[in-house]
């Protein structure tokens, strides 16, 4: 398995980059942290700023009616939560390229763990669509009650919100791995590979505290948890953007 992905890594990173013309580590950098710029902001936008305006706080009749009153809001959501899944699977080829000679394996786990997360993501966003075609003009659906479609919705919209709770595993998990070769690399402040190393406990501790704990969201802790995670993935986008990364050999570790 590892030797097909192994495979697989060497000839997607030949097809973006191009063996006759290798770009420079800041190149690379670039453009991963571009692709890590789009990750952010559609996550931010699908995940958070149109669920806060059309979802927060509202069930039943009245939700419904905010997806109808915003629905061209709702449909960007979508869209950008596309984008988003799209960047976030060529983000680890381009991450893979740059930290490869920090080592090999855990490159190979990190690109793994990226790249699993996305057809979950893909499949979950149906739930979102399928809002769009019960509050459409299908005619299988021409014979719901008001309440049914309510419910429906309510349902449609609580199944995708479990399947984000789900990928959080992943979106966590993937971020140990990078963190480390972040760290061993050098190639930006080791500061960044800490935040993420613990921002991969701090996903963690957040599923199971919910899945196990009951009131979780209500702990004082579970209000910071996260913090470290996000200070370095949007830290670490924004240094891979504007700085680049040094331009000296990364010392080979390949266990």
């Amino acid at each position: 398995m590892v030797y097909c992905i192994n495979n697989t890594l060497e000839l997607c990173s030949g097809f973006v980059t191009g063996d006759a013309a290798i770009s420079s580590s800041s190149k690379t950098a670039r453009i991963a942290g571009l692709l890590y710029l789009i990750v952010v902001l559609g996550g931010i936008v699908s995940l958070a700023y149109v669920p806060n305006v059309i979802e927060a706080g509202r069930d039943g009749a009245e939700l419904v009616a905010a997806i109808r009153a915003h629905e061209a809001l709702f449909r960007l959501g979508i869209a950008a939560g596309l984008i988003c899944y799209t960047a976030f699977l060529l983000l680890p080829l381009a991450l893979y390229r740059l930290l490869e000679p920090a080592g090999r394996q855990a490159a190979i786990v990190m690109v793994a763990l990226a790249t699993a997360s996305v057809p979950v993501a893909f499949g979950n966003m149906v739930y979102r669509i399928d809002v769009l075609s019960l509050l459409g003009d299908e005619p299988a659906l021409a014979g719901l009650t008001a309440p049914q479609l309510e419910m429906q919705i309510a349902m449609a919209l609580e199944s995708y919100w479990n399947g984000i709770f789900i990928l959080k595993i992943l979106w966590g998990l993937w971020l140990l791995p990078f963190g480390l070769l972040l760290f061993r690399s050098r190639l930006i402040p080791r500061a960044f590979g800490i935040l993420l190393m613990a921002g991969c406990f701090g996903y963690l501790i957040a599923f199971f505290g919910r899945l196990l704990v009951p009131g979780y969201a209500e702990l004082s802790l579970a209000r910071f948890i996260s913090l470290p995670g996000s200070i370095g993935e949007i830290g670490t986008c924004l240094w891979l953007l504007v700085m680049g990364v040094r331009e000296r050999p990364v010392p080979a570790h390949r266990p």
